[in-house]
Formats: C-alpha cells, structure tokens, sequence
C-alpha cells in the first residue's frame, strides 16, 4: 500500500502509537480473562479537515484529530463493549477490564496467535488530499463560486465546501485476525441561490469518494457549478404537483437512495435477528418484481461506501440480497451471522472506536435490468420523473417511507413537459420494488455524497441504480392528479 510520505501512520510498523501485535495478544487476554467467548480491539486514528467559500470569502476552515480504542467482548448474545482515547497500556488494560465484565468467573488462559490479514487496494492514497496545500483547495472552491455567478445573471449566492479524512484502523481479534487499513475520504459540494423578481430558488451538487483531488480531473468545480445553477433555474419554471397515485420514473445514480432507505435497513440482519424487519423469516419468498436484483458491493474502486476490511476484521463481499425478486439473504455482522448460522458478510460498520460495530450498508446497488431508458419514458402516459432526491422518513418495521424531491418533472404522453415543486412519494418499499415493471440497461452510481444514519452512528455509504419504472407510487402534492 503506498501512501504520501507526509502522512505518518501511528498504527503502521514504525508508527508513532506504538501497538504492535504484542500488545493486542495482552489486551486480549485481559479481555477474555473472565470468560468471554470472543474479544476484539479496534483501533482508530481520524485526521479531518473541512474548508467553506462564500462569495469571495473563506468562511471557514478547521482540522482535527481523534484517537482511541474501543474495546468488545461478547459471551452469547451479550457484549460488553469500553473504549478510550488515552493509548497508554494501564488505560488500554482498564478498558479491555471493564469490557471483560460481561461476562463472570473467569476462564481458562489461552496462547491467543494473529496472522496479519492482506487485504485489496480499493482506493487511491497517493497523496491524501490532506496533504495537499490549503490554498489549491480553496482555489478550487473559488472556482466554483465564480463559474457558478458566470452561468446566470441571477445567481445571487453560491455556497461552497469541501470535507476531507483520513481514518486508520487496526483491528485485533480473538479469532487470530489483524488487520490494518488507511481509509481517504473527500466530498465537494456548492451550492446557489437564484432569484427572478419575487421567485427565489435553490440548486445544489456535489460528489466526491476514496480519492485523491484527482477526482476534478474528470468533474470540474466549474462542472458542479454548471449543474447546480441549472438545477436552481429551472425550479424558477416550477408548477405545483399533482397528487394522487400515479407512475414514476426514477433518474439512474442518486434515486438509490430510495432503494437505501426503502428497502436496505430492512435488510440489516440486526433488525431481522430481534424480528423488527418487515423482511424477517421471508429468506427464500418472492419480495420484489422479479427483474430486481439487490446487491450490497464494497468493492467499487473509490466509491464512497467501499472498504477493504469491515470494522470487525473481516474482508467485505458483495452480499446477494435480492436476486430476481427473490430474498436471498441479509447483510451480516459476527453477531448476527452467528444467530442465523452463516458466514459474516463484512458489513460489520462503526462510526468511530467510542461505537460498538453492527451490521450496516456499503454500497447498496439495484442492478440494471433490460429496458432501453428512452422506451421506459415514453412508456409513462402521465407519471413523475424523480431527477434528485432531499430528506425522507422511513420505518423499518413495514417499510413504509416519505421522501421530498429536489427536482423533478411532470411526464405527459412519454415527455418531460414541467418541472414540479412540492413532491413527495409516498408508499411502502416493498410493495415498491413488487411494483418495478422497467429496469434500465443504464446503472449508475451516485457520486460520493450519501452518509447513513442509524442508531446514532453515521458512515458513508453509496448508491446506485438504472432507470426504473414503478407502476404506482402515492404522490403528495397539491394538484389532484
């Protein structure tokens, strides 16, 4: 693995930290030495560094560095979990002791061996972005903001930001896994709002991933800007929506995120262990058209939701969830995999060491089906084309969701004829992907911008999708449809 030579990584052979595979064998024998059945450690360097243009001005800027170790230890279902930021052995050992606590009346000692894992190059690292000077970076914010104000006479605010990370990892199990991974992390976005007399309307985009500033090589912040401002522009033309049941036509890339929140959570094997999942026992039962087929992939090269090694130690896999409409399985932590007697899939995810791992999404993928994307729309006799999707609301115990679009268009007769304002879908996911009659040839991935929340915990995750049609979908608007 190759990494910049101003980046020194305190876990890697030579770093400044000072855990080696010596003091993981200690740990976990602390940790196990009251019965425990499995321990793990899971240490974690985090550098970030955040930077926000405004109209000519930096309006901010900020970095900072996190550190520590969380500490689990499981007997049966039950897990004791401790974590700290003081890597000093003493505090090291207090945390793998208060960990150890679950379980009670000590065991038996154990000649605990760690075979370093190799692990795939899913993501480029040379050189992070954090080393790259501040003022390129600001440059390339200011050059959005100027292209963005060129584009149309009536932009009269641009907003732009740019996130960037560097994560180290190292992982020790019981089991004999050690594991040690650099994660990069960078995300763009502006932002403008237009006005036109008494009209005043937004238009944002963004992308970004496991990349180095490499990335605007192929999507300039002039490019962004472009897109951003269109997007503004033609909500100024904006009608109210209709209302009522009606066919949509979801855009390919970002329109996953319905499929993420709809359906994925639902899928996360936690959910189905405690039976709170509408998708619980269904293993082998028909649940959606069969021209769907749900993958849950880490292995995208760069994409935001890849990883080389899950936050348990394992090594992701493409997860089969739906295949032909058909439930195939859930994505799989250790505890998890455990209770139904399978394999971990890899999708063991925290947000830092101070959280205990569960089973979360990576990059969740709705693959491309047989229809031409131009026949799909001019199948629609009056339907909702979604282009961009905001904010949603989804509960995982039946599937039900409301998600707002940011930009979307009235369909009549198999063309675009207005764009709407005010769209919400309303259904059930499920019933959703039952309804998919088309599946594009046209699969995308979104470009780097989605985080998932769940249980207090966020981690970036990708999208991705064709162009799909769904039979029905409730569309709340304001116009009887």
């Amino acid at each position: 693995m190759t990494i910049s030579l101003s980046y020194k990584a305190p876990f890697a052979p030579g770093g400044s930290a000072g855990i080696d595979e010596e003091v993981c064998r200690r740990l976990l024998g602390v940790a196990l030495a009251q019965g425990g059945d499995y321990a793990d450690l899971f240490f974690e360097y985090r550098a970030a560094g955040s930077l926000s243009f405004e109209e000519g001005i930096t309006r901010s800027a900020a970095r900072g560095v996190s550190m520590g170790l969380g500490v689990r230890v499981q007997r049966g279902d039950a897990t004791g979990y401790a974590h700290v930021e003081d890597l000093s052995w003493d505090a090291m050992k207090r945390a793998a002791e208060t960990a150890a606590r679950i379980a009670r009346g000590g065991g038996a000692p154990r000649s605990l061996r760690l075979e370093p894992m190799s692990l795939p190059h899913r993501y480029e690292l040379s050189p992070i972005t954090l080393d790259e000077p501040g003022e390129g970076k600001r440059a390339l914010l200011q050059r959005a903001s100027e292209a963005a104000h060129r584009a149309d006479s009536r932009v009269v605010k641009v907003e732009a930001s740019f996130a960037e990370e560097i994560r180290e990892i190292l992982i020790a199990t019981s089991d004999g896994r050690l594991a040690h991974d650099l994660q990069p992390l960078m995300r763009f976005g502006v932002s403008v709002v237009v006005e036109d007399g008494a009209r005043r309307e937004s238009g944002r985009s963004g992308g970004g991933g496991r990349m180095t500033l490499g990335y605007f090589d192929q999507r300039s912040p002039e490019w962004h800007a472009s897109r951003a401002v269109a997007q503004a522009v033609t909500m100024l033309d904006a009608r109210q929506a209709p209302a009522g049941q009606l066919e949509v036509v979801l855009a390919p890339g970002d329109s996953g995120i319905l499929l993420h929140e709809a359906v994925g959570h639902g899928l996360e094997a936690d959910f189905n262990r405690k039976g709170t999942s509408n998708y619980t026992g269904q293993v082998g039962k028909p649940v959606a058209s069969a021209l769907c087929t749900v993958v849950d992939d880490p292995t995208f090269v760069q994409s935001r939701g890849s990883i080389n090694v899950d936050d348990e130690g394992m090594e992701p896999r493409r997860a089969v969830l739906i295949e032909d409409g058909v439930l195939r399985g859930y994505m799989q932590d250790r505890l998890s995999a455990r209770h139904f007697g399978v394999t971990p899939s890899g999708n063991g995810r925290r947000e830092s060491f101070s959280c205990a791992p569960m089973p979360r999404m990576t990059n969740t993928i709705l693959l491309a089906g047989p229809h031409d994307p131009e026949e799909i729309l001019k199948s629609v006799k009056r339907g909702i084309f979604a282009k961009s999707f905001g904010g949603g609301q989804v509960d995982i115990s039946n599937g039900d969701f409301v998600f707002s679009l940011t930009e979307s268009y009235l369909v009549e007769d198999g063309k675009l004829t207005a764009p709407l304002k005010g769209v919400n879908l309303i259904g059930n996911g499920p019933e959703t992907l039952r309804d998919v009659s088309m599946l594009g040839t046209d699969l995308e991935l979104s470009d780097g911008i989605w985080t998932c929340g769940k249980d207090g915990q966020s981690v970036p995750v990708g999208v991705g999708c064709p162009t799909i049609k769904i039979d029905r979908i409730t569309v709340g608007g304001t116009e009887i449809g």
